[in-house]
């Protein structure tokens, strides 16, 4: 018993800072594996998943209802991150993911120097793409993302905002808005796998679900009450987490 009030109190976390900045997958994943240390690596996965797709929902419909979603960008990428998801998981069961495992710290680092020294970046919401062009890089972009959720997945969330922001010329808040639609849609897309391979237990999941709704409703007030400036430097810790977590999992990859 004591074991899903844990389960739900780091569902709760990981639904507050996902629904900010994405990146709560540091904070369910480890837990539950810590806590449920017989439970096979997929089933633990396809279970998290559950919970992240209801949270992720939440913080979506939250989000839609305060601030004005761009929907021209978030549904082609969308739709393309839930086709290009099912590929990367495809991918990842006949392909070794250690290569993308190594430049995964080197990708986060370089997105971390360039948010910290552009200061104004994201600070203003100026779309700078729109018709075609626009569906164009959605498609590209969404499909990008969700290939690499499908085959490898850390940070997900966080390359979504980062994407918003630097190459659609959204503000932080926008792009946390936008990046949720995407989340949604990929978080499906492994589901239906998990669920069909059966890796899923849904009692944990239902657990996990409650938690992240109710963190992902605190964490999508505190975006909207403090702004694009309070979800940048969430946005940077995260980032940073990532990157300690990310090279120390590459390191303790290697051979030596």
């Amino acid at each position: 018993m004591l074991e899903i009030v844990l389960l739900g109190c780091a569902a709760f976390f990981a639904g507050l800072v996902d629904a900010v900045v994405g990146g709560g997958g540091l904070i369910q994943l480890p837990a539950f594996f810590s806590l449920f240390p017989r439970v096979e690596a997929a089933t633990v996965i396809g279970t998290s998943k559950l919970g992240s797709i209801v949270g992720t929902s939440t913080a979506a419909v939250n989000y839609a209802r305060r601030v004005a979603v761009a929907w021209s960008t978030a549904a082609p990428a969308a739709a393309a991150a839930f086709v290009m998801s099912f590929a990367g998981a495809y991918t990842v069961t006949h392909v070794p993911a250690d290569f993308v495992r190594g430049l995964l710290p080197l990708i986060l680092l370089a997105v971390a120097v360039y948010t910290f020294r552009k200061k104004d970046l994201g600070s203003v919401h100026a779309p700078r793409h729109s018709g075609s062009t626009e569906r164009l890089f959605a498609l590209g972009a969404g499909g990008a993302i969700g290939f690499y959720d499908g085959l490898f997945g850390p940070g997900t969330g966080s390359f979504l905002i980062f994407l918003f922001v630097r190459f659609f010329g959204f503000d932080f808040l926008s792009a946390s808005a936008a990046a949720k639609v995407v989340n949604v849609a990929c978080n499906l897309s492994a589901l239906m796998w998990f669920q069909y391979s059966g890796h899923l237990l849904w009692q944990l999941g239902a657990v996990m679900a409650l938690g992240q709704i109710a963190g992902s409703l605190v964490g999508t007030r505190l975006a909207l009450k403090h702004g694009s400036g309070f979800v940048r430097r969430l946005f940077l810790v995260v980032v940073g987490l990532l990157i300690v977590k990310t090279g120390y999992d590459a390191l303790t990859k290697l051979p030596w």
